[in-house]
């Protein structure tokens, strides 16, 4: 409400635990409070959260993120939808006032093939997660085959990427802060854990697995490498932080999603400092 340039984005909105149409007045509402500065962000979100946490059964996640994107441009657009999907149905939902942000731009996470590729068919842009700056030209390669199957023009897709930052006096201070993060997500998603694998850490990833799975905090912490982290996330003193995010543009990421980790009494002064050791310099 304070700013006038700055971009919001849901990083990232489940399309299990809200119907589509509640999701569609969520962005709609964020659109207009905005002024249109809203990204759209959605994703399939995991089976291990969805179906324990929240009590709705998951399965065919891309379908069911691709008939809610549908929905969800309809309602933007006409105000009301009727739709026979495979994973929703909606006979008639109308949101009784026309919305004054019509085309807010939806951005799909994605980690695998199948995921890219729907990007590429229907989103306005991806959003990965701890991706490797050797991670992108595959990924623009995934996305541009995609969209031209479906005669869309893959310049007009951004990619985006979550990178997780720590920032210290000291590479290990900094690597320390970080560990736990990587362990919970290699550890109890197993999508996460099978990406881990897939970037290189097939060791790590399978010690990760086996200790999280016996309730081993500890040990899945310990058998997260340094090298695993700063694969995967931005470890720096704050001088390099602005090259190492150059180099993720460098590499075809679009827009690098600054992620600070931080936990305890002293988390909103590291949150600051990731975001000013982050920003552009100032002009001279």
């Amino acid at each position: 409400m304070r700013t006038s340039r700055i971009r919001l984005g849901t990083s990232i909105s489940s399309v299990f635990v809200r119907t589509a149409p509640t999701i569609a007045m969520a962005a709609s509402s964020v659109a207009d409070l905005s002024g249109g500065r809203f990204i759209f962000g959605l994703g399939s979100s995991h089976k291990v959260q969805v179906e324990p946490e929240h009590g709705v059964a998951y399965g065919k996640p891309l379908t069911r993120t691709r008939e809610t994107v549908a929905i969800v441009r309809a309602l933007l657009r006409e105000g009301h939808v009727r739709f026979v999907g495979e994973t929703i149905r909606i006979e008639n939902f109308d949101l009784w006032y026309t919305p004054r942000h019509r085309d807010v731009p939806v951005y799909l996470s994605a980690v695998f093939a199948k995921g890219i590729a729907l990007a590429g068919e229907i989103a306005d842009g991806i959003i990965l997660l701890s991706s490797r700056l050797e991670t992108t030209a595959r990924v623009h390669a995934q996305l541009a085959e995609a969209a031209r199957r479906v005669g869309r023009d893959p310049a007009g897709i951004e990619i985006t990427t979550l990178l997780p930052i720590s920032i210290g006096d000291t590479r290990a201070a900094s690597l320390a802060v970080l560990r736990p993060g990587v362990a919970f997500y290699t550890g109890f998603f197993p999508r996460y854990n099978r990406m881990m694998a897939e970037h290189g850490f097939v060791a790590e990833a399978a010690a990760i697995a086996a200790a999280w799975a016996k309730g081993d905090r500890e040990a899945a912490e310990r058998a997260v490498s340094d090298g695993m982290i700063e694969a995967t996330a931005i470890v720096v003193t704050p001088e390099q932080c602005r090259a190492r995010l150059e180099a993720y543009r460098q590499s075809g990421v679009d827009v690098p999603i600054i992620t600070p980790f931080a936990r305890g009494p002293g988390a909103k002064s590291q949150f600051e400092l990731v975001l000013r050791a982050c920003a552009p310099a100032p002009s001279r």
